[in-house]
């Protein structure tokens, strides 16, 4: 009887072995069958994000000392201006290379240029463009330029800095001859935007030089929102020709000359080597700053403006630096080595 029993449960056992084994092997099929498609789903995945990993570095193609003028011109990121990132009055030659350019023969009257800095500021407003800023406005209207095809060669390249800032606007020098914007603009812009500060670098015309600078006041300051920059409390900088750009239309009259009584003066204005000379109470808090070495704007003669200022009761801060020649810019790898600091500073000290 017992032995019956115990057979009786062995055969249990074992049909219900069977079930489990036979549940488990249905279920295992299941499984595999859902991992199989859960693991091609990640797997999916995976490609789909390597793919995009690979691409992010390779969506760009970032230019090189190497890069012809021409390709940058033609860049679609740079559409319908690439021309004016270069002096287009100098007529220079656009199967020249970056390198070619980044030079003194090219940048006449200019010293101290960094051919790696040519790279990195063009392909800093690609980037920008890539990730969908703008980076260029036109400062008149179609219908002007239309009227006057004179007023399509000029423009501002934005260096977005942080929303609600205060805006800079930077003139390079060329003796308003040319705009050496690549040396003397740009830098100063791509540099005070890394400060969080909007900086933009005027593209201007020669001969038209002081009225393409009201023009570009009035288009931030009537376009403030849109750019999100602050309308008041902005600075004019300039180089060379350039700065004196910056110091006559920073005067408290200057805009009212352009018919833009409505806009406020510059609170401040950032000179460098230009011998401008005239003084007025009228003129704005003026940080400068130059070369011993300048042969084209004496030192102590841009000291003696200074001078005059002060006594007038206008803020100034003054820097002549040892051994520096014309056209310096940032003053990388000089005794000038961030002078821009100090003059951001200034600005910022201004109501």
């Amino acid at each position: 009887m017992k032995i019956k029993n115990s057979v009786e449960k062995w055969k249990k056992k074992r049909y219900s072995l069977i079930l489990f084994l036979i549940m488990g092997a249905v279920l295992a099929i299941v499984c595999l069958s859902n991992y199989e498609w859960i693991q091609e789903k990640i797997n999916e995945t995976w490609k789909g994000g390597n793919e995009m990993i690979k691409q992010e570095p390779e969506s760009i193609e970032l230019f090189t000392l190497n890069t012809r003028v021409q390709e940058v011109i033609d860049d679609p990121m740079f559409a319908g201006f690439g021309n004016l990132l270069f002096p287009i009055d100098l007529n220079i030659d656009p199967n020249l290379s970056l390198d070619d350019i980044s030079h003194s023969s090219t940048f006449i009257w200019y010293s101290n240029i960094k051919t790696n800095k040519t790279v990195e500021i063009l392909n800093s407003l690609k980037k920008r463009a890539k990730q969908n800023e703008t980076i260029f406005y036109s400062i008149y209207t179609q219908d002007e330029i239309r009227k006057d095809s004179s007023k399509a060669d000029t423009g501002l390249f934005f260096f977005k800095g942080n929303p609600s800032e205060k805006f800079a606007i930077i003139n390079a020098g060329g003796g308003f001859m040319y705009v050496a914007a690549l040396h003397d603009s740009f830098p100063h812009a791509l540099e005070l935007s890394e400060m969080g500060i909007n900086a933009f670098a005027l593209i201007y015309r020669p001969d038209h030089a002081y009225e393409d600078l009201a023009q570009a006041i009035a288009f931030v300051y009537d376009h403030a929102d849109e750019l999100e920059v602050q309308q008041n409390g902005y600075s004019l900088w300039g180089g060379s020709a350039g700065a004196r750009m910056a110091a006559s239309l920073g005067r408290s009259d200057a805009m009212g000359r352009y018919g833009r009584k409505d806009i406020g003066p510059a609170s401040a204005v950032i000179t460098q080597y230009t011998g401008y000379s005239s003084v007025s109470n009228k003129d704005a808090p003026t940080y400068a700053c130059v070369g011993t070495n300048d042969g084209i704007a004496y030192y102590k003669d841009m000291e003696s403006r200074l001078n005059a200022l002060s006594k007038l009761g206008i803020p100034t801060e003054f820097h002549a630096f040892q051994g520096l020649s014309h056209g310096f810019g940032l003053g990388t790898d000089t005794v000038a080595q961030d002078w821009i600091k100090d003059a951001v500073a200034f600005w910022m000290k201004q109501p």
